[in-house]
């Protein structure tokens, strides 16, 4: 129990990824819409490019720690058919986006190499 309470002290801050496309690009305005008026929270740009390791359109939801639970479960309940991808910021953003994501909807590869990859 202890080493699950000093792992989430780790944890800086959470940031979801809402994807979508040309179909469903109106249905994630609309969530964006209601995500805002909802929740104090910091929005991202609505990328209708591909942007760092998303394979999809998307923007970005970033939110504390004490907002996880209540924002979590209202994305479970209002998201829709759009996937949301989620990951925690630790600092270690390889790991953070492959091995601690959490999928809502359908899960799609994301383009990882960016994390390791040297100029």
């Amino acid at each position: 129990m202890l080493g699950s309470a000093m792992e989430s002290l780790q944890i800086k801050d959470w940031h979801a990824h809402v994807y979508f496309d040309a179909a469903t690009a109106e249905a994630a305005r609309a969530l964006r819409e209601k995500i805002e008026k909802i929740f104090t929270i910091e929005m991202g740009r609505f990328h209708e490019k591909l942007v760092g390791p998303h394979p999809r359109f998307s923007y970005q939801v970033a939110f504390r720690n004490e907002q996880f639970e209540p924002l979590l479960s209202w994305l479970t309940l209002n998201r829709g058919d759009l996937t949301v991808f989620i990951h925690p910021n630790t600092g270690h953003d390889l790991e953070d986006h492959r091995d601690r994501a959490i999928w809502m909807g359908q899960q799609v590869p994301l383009v990882l190499d960016i994390f390791t990859k040297k100029d």
